[in-house]
């Protein structure tokens, strides 16, 4: 009995040994890991390279099973999401016969009315590689430049509409201010009606209407287009749709979401200002109308006016003679009048000869 009782007991302390060293292990390890920090980085990061393919191989089938467990719930919603694309698509094919027939239209009748075409478009495509929003300052930088054609002013779009201007372009990058930044201002045409308007950002999502006419009724839904007044902007580049506000004003909620735009185009809209020709004598209203120009009124001479000098007789027009003086007389006679229909010359006053020297009274 008391044999059995020693040999438990020495059981006993063999276990508690080794617990003892493992836990003055770990105190020693830690003691070294606080004073060698970057021994242990640097062996945690060779073992982890070590053991990247053992860890990608146990890994492959586990993200598998977990791939195949979460594609489970999926199944249903594939359905779905299956049926409303098929219907989506049926709709789209629809529009797409209604544009094609109403093209073949317009062009028809522009042939009819011999009308100017539109300027042709042609656009680069770039890449969105940073995006900046400031409190004053919304923009996006794309990866062409003047090396692409790119040039302050062009628009920039992507599928589903506009997005904004270039602002600033650099050899090989561009930066573009959008359509809500607060600096944002473009010519907009307003469907139906045509109603001309000014599109303002003012760093929300949806910038705001500022209407040229007063008396106009717009309606949410009315389409939003760019007018392309000033010639930098192309005409009809889609932009939104109209919605009021609480106060009764006008908001766009634009097509386009700069935030999810990775792919987008810089349309170059190639409309040179011409400068208007001078006036020539065909434009003249009354040439306009086939009629001979106006004669000039004729001139008439009118006689310069004499001008008095103190101390020097006055000069006037060519008159008849007038008699000579008589010799010996105190005091000149005055000039002979002109005729009445010759202007009248004024003179200067006569002046009182000096005495003889005799002294003659």
């Amino acid at each position: 009995m008391a044999n059995g009782g020693w040999k438990i007991a020495r059981s006993r302390g063999g276990a508690q040994l080794p617990i003892a060293l493992l836990a003055a292990l770990a105190i020693a390890l830690i003691l070294i890991g606080k004073a060698q920090s970057n021994l242990f980085d640097r062996a945690r990061a060779n073992v982890t390279d070590w053991a990247a393919p053992a860890l990608e191989v146990v890994h492959a089938p586990l993200a598998s099973l977990n791939r195949w467990i979460g594609s489970i719930g999926d199944v249903f919603k594939v359905y779905q999401e299956n049926l409303r694309l098929k219907d989506e698509n049926a709709r789209l094919r629809q529009w797409q016969n209604a544009a094609v027939v109403l093209d073949n239209r317009v062009k028809r009748y522009q042939l009819l009315l011999h009308a100017v075409p539109d300027p042709a478009l042609s656009s680069v495509m770039a890449r969105v590689i940073g995006r900046a929003n400031r409190p004053f300052l919304e923009t996006m930088i794309l990866d062409a430049g003047k090396a692409q054609g790119v040039k302050p002013g062009q628009g920039v779009i992507d599928a589903r509409g506009m997005i904004g201007r270039i602002f600033l372009a650099g050899d090989h990058t561009s930066w573009v201010i959008l359509l809500t930044d607060l600096n944002s201002r473009i010519p907009v045409t307003i469907q139906p009606g045509n109603v001309q308007a000014i599109m303002a950002g003012d760093n929300s999502s949806a910038p705001t209407l500022d209407l040229l006419s007063q008396n106009v009724r717009l309606h949410p839904g009315d389409q939003v287009v760019s007018s392309g007044d000033g010639g930098l902007l192309p005409p009809g580049l889609a932009i939104g749709t109209v919605v009021e506000t609480g106060s009764g004003g006008y908001r766009v909620v634009l097509l386009a979401d700069p935030a999810s735009s990775e792919d987008v185009n810089i349309v170059d809209f190639k409309l040179k200002a011409e400068t208007p020709p001078g006036v020539t004598p065909s434009d003249l209203p009354a040439t306009a109308a086939g009629l001979p120009p106006a004669a000039p009124p004729p001139q008439v001479a009118v006689p310069a006016p004499t001008i008095p000098v103190a101390g020097a007789p006055a000069v006037t027009a060519p008159t008849p003679a007038a008699p000579k003086p008589q010799a010996g007389a105190a005091k000149p006679q005055a000039a002979t009048p002109l005729p009445a229909a010759a202007k009248p010359v004024v003179t200067a006053p006569p002046q009182t000869a000096p005495a003889d020297a005799g002294g003659n009274e």
